[in-house]
């Protein structure tokens, strides 16, 4: 089974290709555990809740991985939870860092951020995209994981990815 991260600022189509491309592939995806984690919070999130974030998000990849056919799309990573961190408190727990290390994918996608954002109840930088964006590609770069970067329509996204996953072996 091949592991395909989708990483990136918000509203860059993450979820949406995540779950397109599980269908095409008849396999699951691994959603963002932080939207259901939020969701049943009941107050505004704080910096203590991102290590419970990234924990819940691991362990949820974990239970998908067991379901998973020949590609496992995972919608979130530990990179998202180190640049959100970072971004929004200066520092980023530990363990997350070391989990960023440990984590192992054949496939990291870099979300342009081209696709129009779309205000959502969780999305908090309709104007730190572009930054945001050159800070994901930096890290990937510093990780020296192999990577993508992936722009276009919702429709040419799936179709270069589905070229890719096809023609290639990742």
């Amino acid at each position: 089974m091949k592991r395909i991260l989708f990483t990136g600022p918000e509203s860059t189509g993450k979820s949406a290709l995540a779950t397109r491309l599980a269908e095409e592939w008849d396999t699951v995806w691994v959603p963002e555990y932080a939207r259901t984690y939020l969701e049943q919070l009941g107050r505004p999130y704080n910096e203590a809740d991102l290590l419970n974030i990234a924990k819940g998000q691991l362990q949820w990849e974990d239970q998908y991985a067991e379901k998973a056919t020949d590609f496992l799309f995972i919608d979130t990573g530990m990179l998202v939870m180190k640049v959100w961190s970072e971004f929004k408190y200066n520092r980023c727990h530990p363990w997350i860092l070391e989990q960023l290390q440990r984590r192992q994918y054949d496939l990291w996608v870099l979300c342009g951020i081209d696709i129009p954002w779309e205000p959502g109840p969780m999305r908090e930088n309709p104007n730190e995209r572009e930054a945001l964006y050159g800070i994901y590609r930096q890290e990937l770069q510093q990780l020296g994981v192999p990577f993508i970067e992936l722009w276009g329509s919702r429709e040419e996204r799936v179709a270069r990815m589905q070229e890719l996953l096809t023609h290639t072996d990742i």
